[in-house]
């Protein structure tokens, strides 16, 4: 008989549950990565800027998209110290540079008015 390619994982996500699909051998990173988006919502949540749960989401993973930017990056290039420890979207304090401040207000300002009043991405 085979064994199944994948198996179902209970996670919950800013107190809410979802039933996601993960390769057999892969829960720890699957945990991982759900750990990671939980922290980055509830930051965003518990700054009290955002309340619609579909921005929430987004932010956090424009947030979590920075900081894989900014790590690729500084891989790819000489060793030397990285001027941010990640972006922080929604006003808590970060430690960018001015460059990359202005272009996280511009991402922001695009945001809001792609969703619009409704919040609706599609």
């Amino acid at each position: 008989m085979n064994k199944p390619a994948s198996k179902q994982i209970e996670v919950q996500i800013m107190g809410q549950s979802y039933l996601l699909a993960c390769p057999v051998g892969g829960e720890s990173s699957l945990l991982d990565a759900v750990e990671r988006v939980d922290t980055a919502m509830c930051r965003i949540r518990d700054a009290g800027k955002v309340k619609a749960r579909d921005r929430i989401a987004v932010l956090a993973s424009l947030n979590l998209a920075f900081e894989l930017s900014q790590k690729e990056s500084s891989s790819a290039q000489t060793p030397a110290p990285a001027t941010s420890s990640g972006a922080v979207l929604n006003g808590a304090p970060a430690e960018t540079s001015p460059h990359n401040q202005t272009r996280l207000d511009d991402l922001m300002r695009r945001l809001d008015q792609t969703l619009g009043s409704d919040g609706q991405l599609l």
